[in-house]
C-alpha cells in the first residue's frame, strides 16, 4: 500500500510541475500533490475492482507509452542540441561530460545512501509475477521467466539511460547565454567586481561554436542541469510530451501493479487465519475471487501516505520495508539450504546458498546505514508477528525452511545425544501412556503430563484389534489433533494387534528412538477386574510382566470413577470428539435440579451407549424446539445424557484443572531407585498443584522410629527433595481381623476348589500360593488401613506398587492386592521403578 502511495505521488509531483511551468496552480505546491495524487488513486482503484483482465488491458497501454518514450528520449539525445537547451545542460554526446559525470557530486547534503533510499524503489517491481500467482497459468514457469527477464531488462535500460543522460547533458547550469567571451568578462566583473571571480566564472565553462554556456551560478541561480532539473529527460528527448506521458505511464503502471499484488497476497494471509480479526478480508468476489475488501483497505492506506504529499520523504519508507523483504527471502532460502531438504530443488542453477546469506546481510547492514532507527523499529515489527505466528501455532501446512531446519537439528541432536553415556542427574521420566485414544481417558493423560510437560518424553499409545485396523490412520489424526487442542506435549501411536498384551508389547519395543524413549509405563487401573473374563485380567497383568521383563517401570492410576469415557454405540462406531463427554461435562453443566425443570414431556431415546457401571447415557437428535423430559439433559447440540445421575460419576477434566490445596501423599515402601519419590516432586512443580505439599510416609521398626525418620529426613535433604511432613510407619501391627476376612472374602471366589484341577483352572488361586503370599497378602491389607487412616482427605496418593512375582503371585492375586491398597480412596498412582537410580546427590 505505502508502494501504490509513492508512486501515486511521483505521478502527482509530475502533474504539478507541468502545470507550475504553464501556470496552473490549484491551490499550493504540496497540496496540488494531494489532490491530483487522491484523484489518481480513485481511477486505479476502480480499474483493480473491474478485474485482472482489465488491470492487464491497462498494463499493456501503459507499457506501450513507456517504450515509445524511451524511444523518444534515445532520439533526441542524439540531436544537436538548441541553444535554449545548451544552456539548461544539454550539450550533445560529449567524452569530457561523460567522464564529469561518472564520479559522485552530492548536492544540498544528500549522500550515496539517501540517494540509493530514493532510487531503490525503482527496482521492487521484481516481485510483481509472485504477487499474482493465484492468476497465472503456470506459476511455477512464468515467475522465474518474468522475474529474471525483468531483473535483466530493466537492468541495462537504466543503465543505459543514465550512461546517455551522463553524457549528453552536464550537473548545473543557470540557463544564461554569452555570445562572447568579452560579455561573458563584462557581466562576470558587473556581478563580482573583481576579476578572479571571472577566472573562477571560467574555469568550469563549456565552450560550444563561438557561444559560450555559464556553468557556474555566479552570474544567476542554477535551476537546470541534472542536479536541480528533474525535467532534464524532457528538455533532452525528440518530442516532450511523450516522455511526460512515458513518466505517467511508469508510474501508474507500477502503482498499478502494487495495488493488485498488494491486496492478494493479504487475501492469501488472510485466509490462512494467521493473525486474529482479519479473516473479514479474506473473502473474494467474483469467478476470480478478487479482494474487493482488501482493495479497500490498500485504498484507504494509500491515500494516508498520500497526503504526505513528498516523494522523498516517502521513498525512504518503502526502501526499508522492501529490503527486509529481500533480506528475509533470501534468508529463507539460505535456511532452505541450510536444512538439506530433498524437497528444496532450485531451478536456478546459478543459486548458491551463500550468496543467498550475504544477500541477506546486505540488506539489513543498508537498512541501518538509510537510517539506523527505521530499521530497527521494522526489524521490531517483523520480530513481533514472528513472535506471536509462532506461539499460535496456526494450523497451516507451508512446509516452511524453518521445519526443516528444526528436523535436521532434532535429527542431530538426537544421535548425538545417543553417543553419550547417560547418567542419573540426566533421568527424565519419559512415559508411555496405554490410554488408548487420548479422548477416552482424559484424566489420565492430563495426569502425566503434568509431570512430563516441557521436561521429558510422553507417548500416548492405542492397541487397535482387528477388525478396527483400517481405522488407524484416522485415529492418528483425531489422536494427534485432540493433544494440540488440549495443548498437551505429546505424542500419540497406535498399532494394530491380535490383543490388548500383544499390541503393548510392541509398543514397548517400538516406541522411542535412541535415548529418546519411554522408561515408564503408565495405565489405568481395571476396575472391572472382578466381572471381566479371565484371560483379559492375565493379559493385563501379563502387560506388567512385559513391562518389567523389558526394564520398564511401571505406573497404574486409579481414580475413584472409571478412567475410560470411550462411548461406543451398538454398531462399534465411536462417537466424535465433539459429542463425547469430554465436551458434554463441563463447568456450566445444568444442575440435577435444573435439569428435573425441563418439562414433563418425553422424547424418543436413539441408541443406548454404555459407560460399564456409570450406567445407561442416551443419545437423541436435538430439534429446533425444547425437549422436554424430567430425565434428560440437552448439551452440545447434539447430545443429551438420560440418567443425570451419571453426571456426578463423570469427570474428565479431573486433573485438567488446578487442583485445590491440599496434600501429595508419598508412601515409599521400597528402594525402587527413587522413582517413587521423584514424581510427585515433579508433579508439585507444577502450576495446577502448586497448592499441594508433599508428605511423605516411609516404614520403619517399632523401636527405632526416631532414629529411621532422622535418616529419611537427612536423606531427602541430600537428595533436594522438599516436603512438608514427614512419617515413620511401624511394620509390626497386623491388620485387623475385619480387613482380614474381607480381603478372604474377595478372592474367595477366584480360589481353586478342592474338585477343581489347577491345569483346567490355571488363572485360579491355589492353598499354596495363598500360603506361601500370606505375609505379602497381610502387608496389603495393612498398608491399606493406613492409607484410610492417614490419606482418606489427600488430594493425591503415591505409592510403591508391589511386585508381582510371575510363577510365584496369580494374576487375580495381584489385582486383589491393589484392590486392597486403592479401594474408596483419592486418586492413586500405584508405582515401581525398574531398580534403575534416578535420583543423585549431585547438583
Amino acid at each position: 500500500a505505502i508502494a501504490v502511495a509513492m508512486y501515486v505521488v511521483g505521478f502527482a509531483e509530475t502533474v504539478r510541475d507541468v502545470m507550475q511551468e504553464r501556470g496552473v496552480e490549484i491551490v499550493d505546491s504540496v497540496n496540488d500533490v494531494r489532490i491530483v495524487g487522491a484523484l489518481t488513486i480513485i481511477v486505479l482503484f476502480f480499474i483493480a475492482v473491474i478485474g485482472m483482465e482489465w488491470e492487464s488491458r491497462a498494463q499493456f497501454v501503459l507499457l506501450g507509452i513507456l517504450i515509445l518514450a524511451i524511444f523518444d528520449f534515445v532520439i533526441g539525445s542524439f540531436l544537436p542540441p538548441t541553444l535554449e537547451k545548451e544552456s539548461k545542460g544539454f550539450v550533445g554526446y560529449s567524452g569530457a561530460v561523460f567522464v564529469e559525470n561518472f564520479g559522485p557530486s552530492y548536492h544540498h547534503g544528500e549522500d550515496f545512501f539517501s540517494v540509493f533510499s530514493i532510487f531503490f524503489p525503482a527496482a521492487t517491481g521484481i516481485l510483481a509475477g509472485a504477487n499474482i500467482s493465484g492468476d497465472l497459468k503456470d506459476p511455477q514457469v512464468s515467475i522465474p521467466k518474468g522475474t529474471l527477464l525483468a531483473i535483466v531488462l530493466s537492468s541495462i535500460v537504466y543503465l543505459l539511460l543514465a550512461w546517455m543522460v551522463g553524457a549528453c547533458a552536464i550537473r548545473d547550469a543557470s540557463g544564461v547565454i554569452s555570445f562572447n567571451m568579452t560579455a561573458a568578462a563584462v557581466l562576470t566583473s558587473t556581478i563580482s567586481g573583481t576579476e578572479s571571480s571571472i577566472g573562477a566564472s571560467l574555469s568550469n565553462s563549456t565552450l560550444t561554436e563561438g557561444v559560450r554556456y555559464i556553468a557556474d551560478c555566479d552570474l544567476g541561480s542554477c535551476d537546470y542541469g541534472l542536479v536541480n532539473n528533474f525535467g532534464a529527460v524532457e528538455l533532452i528527448s525528440l518530442f516532450g510530451p511523450l516522455v511526460l506521458a512515458g513518466i505517467f505511464s511508469a508510474s501508474l503502471s507500477s502503482a498499478l501493479a502494487s495495488l493488485v499484488g498488494a491486496p492478494k497476497v493479504f487475501q492469501a494471509v488472510c485466509k490462512d487465519n494467521i493473525f486474529p480479526k482479519i479473516d473479514f478480508f479474506a473473502k473474494g468476489y467474483g469467478k476470480n475471487d478478487e479482494p474487493i475488501r482488501a482493495y479497500i483497505l490498500t485504498f484507504f492506506i494509500a491515500l494516508g501516505f498520500i497526503a504526505i504529499g513528498e516523494l522523498n520523504a516517502i521513498a525512504p519508507i518503502i526502501s526499508n520495508f522492501f529490503l527486509m523483504c529481500y533480506a528475509l527471502i533470501n534468508g529463507s532460502c539460505f535456511c532452505a539450504s541450510l536444512s538439506n531438504s530433498p524437497g528444496w530443488r532450485p531451478a536456478f542453477k546459478f543459486y548458491h546458498m551463500w550468496c543467498a546469506l550475504i544477500a541477506c546481510i546486505i540488506c539489513i547492514a543498508v537498512m541501518f546505514i538509510i537510517n539506523w532507527w527505521t530499521a530497527l523499529l521494522t526489524i521490531a515489527v517483523i520480530a513481533v508477528l514472528y513472535g506471536y505466528v509462532t506461539h499460535q501455532e496456526p494450523n497451516v501446512n507451508w512446509g516452511t525452511s524453518t521445519q526443516a531446519l528444526l528436523y535436521l537439528s532434532t535429527l542431530k541432536s538426537i544421535i548425538k545425544l545417543n553417543s553419550h553415556q547417560s547418567h542419573t542427574k540426566n533421568f527424565r521420566p519419559q512415559c508411555l501412556v496405554l490410554a488408548g485414544q487420548p479422548n477416552n481417558r482424559p484424566a489420565l493423560v492430563y495426569l502425566v503430563s503434568h509431570f512430563t510437560k516441557n521436561i521429558s518424553l510422553m507417548i500416548c499409545g492405542h492397541v487397535l484389534t482387528d477388525q478396527k485396523r483400517y481405522a488407524r490412520h484416522q485415529l492418528l489424526s483425531t489422536g494427534e489433533k485432540w493433544l494440540v487442542k488440549h495443548n498437551i506435549k505429546a505424542f500419540y501411536s497406535a498399532v494394530v494387534a491380535q490383543s490388548l498384551r500383544a499390541g503393548a508389547h510392541s509398543l514397548m519395543q517400538s516406541c522411542g528412538i535412541g535415548k529418546v524413549r519411554p522408561n515408564l509405563v503408565i495405565m489405568g487401573f481395571k476396575s472391572n477386574w472382578t466381572e471381566d473374563a479371565p484371560d483379559k485380567v492375565i493379559d493385563y497383568v501379563g502387560i506388567i510382566h512385559d513391562a518389567f521383563v523389558l526394564n520398564y517401570a511401571v505406573g497404574i492410576l486409579r481414580v475413584h470413577e472409571r478412567l475410560d469415557r470411550s462411548m461406543k454405540l451398538k454398531d462399534g462406531k465411536m462417537l466424535e470428539e465433539e459429542t463425547c463427554v469430554d465436551d458434554l461435562v463441563s463447568s456450566d453443566m445444568p444442575s440435577e435440579d435444573g435439569l428435573a425443570k425441563a418439562g414433563a414431556g418425553g422424547a424418543k431415546a436413539e441408541p443406548t451407549v454404555d459407560f460399564g457401571d456409570l450406567g445407561p447415557v442416551g443419545i437423541i437428535r436435538l430439534t429446533s424446539r425444547v425437549i422436554d423430559s424430567s430425565t434428560q439433559v440437552i448439551r452440545g447440540g447434539e447430545a443429551v445424557i438420560r440418567n443425570p445421575g451419571v453426571i456426578k460419576m463423570i469427570d474428565p477434566n479431573r486433573f485438567r484443572h488446578k487442583q485445590p490445596k491440599g496434600y501429595i501423599d508419598v508412601y515409599w515402601l521400597f528402594d525402587d531407585g527413587g522413582l517413587t519419590l521423584l514424581v510427585p516432586h515433579l508433579l508439585s512443580l507444577n502450576s495446577r498443584w502448586e497448592g499441594c505439599k508433599l508428605r511423605v510416609f516411609v516404614t520403619g521398626s517399632t523401636g527405632k522410629i526416631d532414629e529411621d525418620k532422622l535418616k529419611m529426613a537427612r536423606l531427602l535433604s541430600q537428595l533436594r527433595i522438599e516436603y512438608h511432613d514427614l512419617y515413620i510407619l511401624s511394620e509390626s501391627n497386623k491388620p485387623a481381623p475385619a480387613s482380614i476376612k474381607l480381603f478372604y472374602d474377595m478372592i474367595d471366589k477366584y480360589r481353586l476348589k478342592e474338585n477343581e484341577l489347577a491345569s483346567d483352572y490355571p488363572w485360579k488361586i491355589s492353598r499354596e500360593e495363598i500360603d506361601s503370599l500370606s505375609d505379602k497378602t497381610l502387608r496389603q491389607i495393612r498398608m491399606g488401613e493406613l492409607l484410610q487412616e492417614h490419606s482418606n482427605n489427600a488430594t493425591m496418593i503415591l505409592i510403591t506398587l508391589p511386585m508381582p512375582r510371575k510363577g510365584t503371585c496369580s494374576s487375580y492375586m495381584f489385582m486383589a492386592w491393589m484392590e486392597t491398597i486403592s479401594r474408596n480412596l483419592p486418586p492413586v498412582l500405584l508405582l515401581r521403578g525398574n531398580q534403575e537410580s534416578v535420583l543423585t546427590f549431585y547438583t
